[in-house]
């Protein structure tokens, strides 16, 4: 076997979970109808694909994850019945969710109203809630993987099995794990997930079924994921209209870019959607099964594959048991067991047409093979006359059941189907629920805080006592609970939620002072006071402090320090080097930093991003006694354009090499102007000639490229020079005359 296919129809497994039908097939897995022949009932198994069965790491994790998830208890969890590998086959053994997915209803039906998607998110998350608690992450949270069943329950499937594929290493690191629309941005930078991941992806998932459309999009999948470390997802409401501002709230909250101002964990969301749901009062709302799922259709196809197979038996639920189904051995290869789908007739508002009802079986069921057709007149004689005191006897019990419902009736609409509200002065709660019982009325209890009467100690009831009501009327019973207590607080916990677990206990909540916390988010509760658990009075006020959020971190001065040093200063100082700016600065060196945005001393919250603003001048090399090829070579290398100047006697260079630049040597450019203009020296420093005879004078200077001007008593060559005009050492420009003054 190569891959997960038809090949495995019919198949046994650990020879107990026969493969009777495939639901569904994905990348990673395929899922199929099952049956348990040893426990006799229906299952889904999901095979894994064959590259994972050889994998140690896998199956080892697989096996954690199972058996992690096979531990909790909630009704909003698929159940985990077993797991193994068989052959070229890891595989997990779950319980039947006869119904669809929460994709499959998408596609069918489109956005969902609020009190809709509050029905299958709350569920969703209570799940979660209960994974969050024992140290699970699902990290793989989508449509898909929420099932809906025919009866209206919402569950969750899948968990631990991104985690079991990422331990299994087939993966290269370039591939994300999991399903990018609904990955949080810490899942896509660095592939670490916690509860606040399952939180992120849970609100994508309240998002969609909002508006019919996830937030982001992405010509493929890694640019879509990438689209959230730089985007916020956007409230529901801007994208469909009619979405209440809770919900924007709520789904930007769980969305929050940064895990910290994200919702703790799945339980925690689902205590401020019950809130949500409670201040709406959005009506309760049973969530339909799509009418054409891809488990819906396999077990219809299945079944009529089997009632129309010569020789086969139906369901046991169909029809009664033929008398030759006892004897009969079973078929591995061809099983006989289904499960019935009852039709779909529910009719949300807003929600199209029921389902027509499941047409009748195909063939009617027959007697069974060698069964006798026919009976002698004899036994035919005896069995009509067993019949007929059999139909006399039922004619009888008939008329005895007719009298009897008669007279009951008779007095359930007379006088028996009222009842008195009986007198409950002086009784405590559990006196008062029998009393009230006993009169044939159902308890509502209202426990109701007082400073007074002791605990369980009857208030009030409503109806008043003597009241003549219906039976199995409602009464609302209420007792003193006694004095309220300031409730438990998770630091962190949402304002709103502790103001309404305040007000819930009579208590008067003040918002009355900020304080920083580098663990609570900004504007939720920090503190009461009184603390929790203090016993106060009735109406009292207690005071709430809330979060500022992380105390501001100065940004600290790094102007003239290299990159490196400059984002090694930022990291102890808990902020973050983000971006670099490049900016000239006449001032500053190219490579060191000029200054950040925000600028020093600015106050910002801890792990912020600081951009560096660093210089990208060109300082211009030295180029003193190069030639002019040489210098264009050295402003090359160096970035920078050489053009020429002209001619300078400044300077000590000797003719015919740089004297100077415009910028000068060592100013500091920007590049881009990065134009320098260089001179050539024309400069002579004129000889020292006096004391040197006439003769000798004249060949120094002409050497020097100088003119002579010799002035004398005597134009002799041997004649002393007394003179010079300009003195020796003088700088004049090459081709300048001298004058030399002779004696005698």
């Amino acid at each position: 076997m190569n891959a997960p296919s038809d090949v495995l129809l019919g198949v046994l497994i650990e020879r107990r979970y026969r493969i009777d039908a495939l639901i569904a097939r994905g990348g990673m897995s395929s899922v199929y109808l099952g049956m348990d022949l040893r426990l006799d009932r229906p299952v889904a198994v999901k095979v894994m694909d064959p590259r994972f069965s050889a994998d140690p790491q896998f199956l080892a994790r697989l096996e954690f994850e199972a058996r992690s998830v096979a531990r909790l208890k909630d009704p909003g969890l698929v159940a985990v019945y077993d797991q193994g590998a068989d052959g070229d086959y890891a595989f997990l053994v779950m319980e039947l969710v006869q119904g669809g997915t929460l994709r499959e209803l998408l596609r069918e039906r489109g956005p969902m109203p609020p009190h809709a998607v509050t029905a299958v998110a709350a569920p969703v998350l209570g799940a979660l809630g209960a994974a969050h608690r024992a140290g699970l992450v699902h990290r793989d949270v989508k449509p898909e993987n929420v099932l809906i069943s025919d009866d209206g329950g919402v569950k969750v499937v899948d968990f631990g099995l991104v985690r079991a594929i990422a331990a299994a290493g087939i993966t290269s690191n370039s591939v994300i794990l999991g399903t990018a629309a609904y990955l949080s941005p810490e899942q896509v930078e660095t592939a670490s997930a916690d509860a606040r991941s399952d939180v992120y992806s849970t609100g994508i998932l309240v998002f969609e079924m909002l508006t019919g459309r996830t937030p982001f999009t992405g010509d493929t999948a890694l640019g879509l994921a990438y689209q959230r470390l730089h985007n916020d997802v956007p409230p529901p409401g801007s994208v469909i209209p009619g979405v209440p501002r809770e919900f924007d709230e709520f789904v930007l909250t769980a969305t929050a870019r940064n895990p910290a101002d994200r919702y703790r964990d799945g339980h925690h969301m689902r205590e401020v959607l019950d809130e949500i749901a409670d201040d709406l009062q959005l009506p309760a709302f049973t969530v339909p099964a799509p009418t054409r799922s891809a488990e819906r259709e396999t077990m219809v196809a299945f079944r009529d594959r089997q009632q129309h197979r010569p020789g086969a038996a139906v369901d046991p639920d169909l029809t009664d048991p033929l008398p030759a189904r006892a004897a009969a051995q079973p078929d591995v290869r061809n099983p006989t067991r289904v499960q019935t789908l009852p039709p779909d007739t529910r009719h949300p508002e807003g929600h199209g047409p029921p389902q027509p009802p499941t047409p009748p079986p195909a063939y009617a069921q027959g007697p069974p093979p060698g069964s006798p057709m026919l009976l002698s007149h004899a036994t035919e004689f005896e069995e009509r006359r067993r019949k007929s005191r059999r139909n006399a006897l039922i004619w009888v019990l008939v008329v005895v059941l007719l009298a009897a419902t008669l007279g009951v009736a008779g007095w359930w609409l007379g006088s028996g189907r009222f009842t008195t509200v009986p007198e409950l002065n002086g009784m405590d709660r559990v006196a008062a629920t029998e009393a009230i019982e006993d009169a044939g009325l159902d308890v509502v209890d209202k426990p109701t805080y007082d400073n007074e009467l002791p605990v369980d100690q009857v208030m009030a009831v409503e109806p008043a006592p003597g009241t003549r009501v219906s039976r199995f009327s409602d009464v609302d019973l209420s007792y003193s609970v006694g004095q309220p207590k300031v409730p438990d607080l998770s630091s962190g916990d949402p304002l709103a939620v502790v103001e309404k677990r305040l007000r819930d206990r009579t208590l008067t909540p003040v918002v009355a002072r900020q304080q920083y916390s580098a663990t609570a988010p900004k504007g939720s509760v920090v503190s009461l006071s009184p603390s929790s658990g203090t016993t106060v009075a009735v109406g009292s006020e207690v005071q709430i402090i809330t979060s500022r959020g992380p105390e501001p971190i100065s940004v600290p001065d790094v102007t003239g320090r290299d990159q490196d040093d400059a984002t090694a200063l930022l990291k102890t100082a808990k902020l973050k080097a983000g971006t670099v700016r490049k900016e000239f600065s006449p001032d500053v060196d190219g490579g060191k930093v000029i200054g950040t945005d925000p600028g020093a001393g600015t106050l910002a919250e801890p792990g912020s991003t600081v951009t560096l603003v660093v210089s990208d001048a060109i300082k211009v090399p030295d180029l003193s006694g190069k030639t002019p090829d040489e210098a264009r070579r050295v402003l090359q290398d160096a970035g920078l354009i050489a053009q020429d100047g002209g001619t300078s006697t400044d300077g000590d260079a000797k003719a015919g090499t740089i004297t100077t630049a415009s910028p000068a040597f060592g100013a500091r450019v920007d590049p881009r102007d990065p134009v320098v203009r260089i001179f050539v020296s024309d400069g002579v420093d004129v000889p020292n000639v006096t004391g040197d005879t006439v003769g000798t004078a004249k060949s120094k200077l002409e050497a020097a490229g100088l003119s002579v001007d010799s002035r004398g008593l005597t134009r002799s060559s041997v004649s002393l020079v007394v003179g010079q005009n300009p003195g020796g050492g003088t700088r004049v420009k090459q081709g300048s005359t001298v004058q030399i003054t002779s004696f005698p």
